[in-house]
């Protein structure tokens, strides 16, 4: 199937200028809401002013360039909670919807790379017909051997309080630590800290060699008071802090149906106080769960954290996280970890980077290595899509990507970097591009669609006939599931 012929406001261009748009506002009302975490992106005319690098033998570049600059992300509670609303018959709400989070929620295909470093890899596709394509950048870390990996200290932080009463909450989060704690080695170490009204400390720092003990601590976990989340958090983190250990991973673990009521709940001085920890190299991982779910508070605590923000809202997906998931992503391949793309104007007219808009930075922020970027673990994709509006009969270099990172322990800065040639464009998305290509476009139309009613010029049947013909081609559960929920977003329309 193609797309629709262009029209006024409708297909790739429109999904330029709406992907700057939506997305990151969320339902946070106070005067005392924190500013995006991230430096805002440097503005067009600003972009076209630095220089380009030097490209193939037979490539003609000029000495502009256009430049595109984040922090990675391997967050994906964005498509967790937003799967759950689509399940439960509600359309979700636009704010909350983070198309990145959606992409880097499916499974990719990328090589992995030999050592701790990443695998760049960049390819795309034309849209038939017009001078207009996606890009995909995806990059990669090597997966570890939980056998070899280094010893943890995770301090878990419980909320408690009324609102986890409800079923799928503090019931799933025990049973979850229960399982974790079976699946941890004996070099390990745990503590776990409850609050509600305040902070308890039910087991300060303890090796797996005493799980009994720490089981014990998990049954100790009872309902009751409000959500004090500064409490919780400022005493997990003195537990970790307490118990630094230089050779292991910290990391704080907080557990939340993340809606403060507490305490300090001006977002800035949570903000504030994660980000200090994380300068002490004491990372933080946010688990959300339950109907009502403080999204947006969440993910900034993330980000600022150092860590990632995830959704569950099931036994299996919880199950699945910390037995499956955590062992295995516990270490980090990467500190501060940035992409920056470089667009050869020569070929681009234009470039969309389809989400991470709380994640931008400036062009001089990339080898800025005292500017912060995003800690990615062993085994982790992140992918980034780009809509491009390309000259017509161009050919040449589109684009050169490349990653930064500081290794965990050294600091020490390194990079990769990959390229993409017009020639390498498959001809036709739907009819040539790789399966996985074509899945990450539907992923990220899908998001974008339930954010702003518009997705590369295509509606909701359209996106339900590319899910039906990609999920038996893939065989991948789950395409599957997303063909279920854009079904269900159908019958709520």
């Amino acid at each position: 199937m193609k797309f629709r012929p262009m029209a006024a406001s409708i297909g790739l261009i429109a999904l330029l200028g709406l992907a700057a748009c939506g997305g990151a506002g969320g339902n946070a009302t106070s005067a005392d809401r924190p500013a995006p975490a991230r430096q805002p992106a440097v503005p067009e005319s600003q972009r076209s002013a630095s220089p380009a690098p030097s490209a193939g033998e037979e490539d003609e570049e000029t000495t502009t360039a256009q430049i595109s600059t984040f922090a990675l992300d391997v967050d994906t509670a964005s498509y967790g909670y937003a799967r759950r609303a689509l399940q439960e018959g509600r359309w979700p709400a636009p704010g909350e919807i983070r198309p990145e989070e959606w992409v880097n929620a499916f499974r990719q295909d990328y090589a992995q790379p030999p050592d701790d470093g990443f695998t760049v890899h960049v390819d795309g596709a034309r849209l038939p017909g017009r001078d207009e394509a996606v890009m995909r950048v995806g990059l990669q870390t090597r997966a570890s051997d939980p056998a070899a990996r280094r010893p943890a200290n995770l301090t878990f932080v419980v909320d408690v309080s009324g609102s986890m009463a409800e079923p799928g909450r503090l019931d799933l989060v025990k049973a979850a630590l229960h399982k974790l704690l079976d699946q941890l080695a004996p070099g390990d170490q745990v503590s776990i800290v409850s609050f509600s009204d305040g902070a308890d400390v039910l087991a300060t720092m303890t090796p797996l060699t005493a799980r009994d003990e720490l089981r014990a601590a998990v049954d100790e976990l009872e309902i009751g008071g409000g959500t004090n989340l500064e409490a919780g958090l400022v005493a997990g983190y003195q537990e970790a802090a307490k118990a630094f250990r230089p050779a292991a991973t910290n990391r704080v673990i907080v557990l939340s149906d993340g809606l403060a009521n507490q305490g300090d709940t001006r977002w800035q001085s949570l903000l504030d106080q994660v980000k200090d920890y994380a300068g002490k190299q004491v990372t933080l991982l946010t688990v959300g769960v339950g109907r009502e779910y403080g999204d947006e508070l969440m993910e900034q605590l993330a980000d600022n954290g150092d860590g990632m923000a995830v959704y569950v809202s099931t036994q299996e997906e919880a199950d699945k996280l910390f037995t499956t998931q955590l062992p295995a992503t516990i270490e980090l391949r990467a500190r501060d970890a940035k992409a920056q793309v470089v667009f050869n104007p020569s070929v681009v007219e234009r470039h969309r980077l389809i989400g991470y808009e709380n994640r931008e930075l400036a062009a001089e922020d990339f080898r800025d290595d005292a500017r912060d970027g995003g800690e990615i673990g062993p085994g982790h994709s992140v992918t980034a899509l780009y809509a491009l509006e390309l000259k017509p009969g161009a050919r040449g270099q589109l684009a050169q990507a490349t990653v930064r990172w500081q290794d965990p322990d050294t600091r020490e800065a390194s990079e990769a970097s990959g390229t993409l040639r017009s020639g390498d464009l498959a001809e036709g998305l739907w009819a040539d591009a790789p399966p996985r290509l074509q899945v990450d476009v539907l992923v990220a139309a899908f998001a974008v669609y339930l954010r702003d009613k518009e997705a590369f010029g295509m509606d909701l049947p359209e996106l339900a006939e590319q899910a039906g013909r990609l999920a038996p081609a893939t065989e991948d559960p789950m395409v599957s599931e997303l063909a279920t929920l854009i079904e269900k977003a159908r019958s709520v329309a």
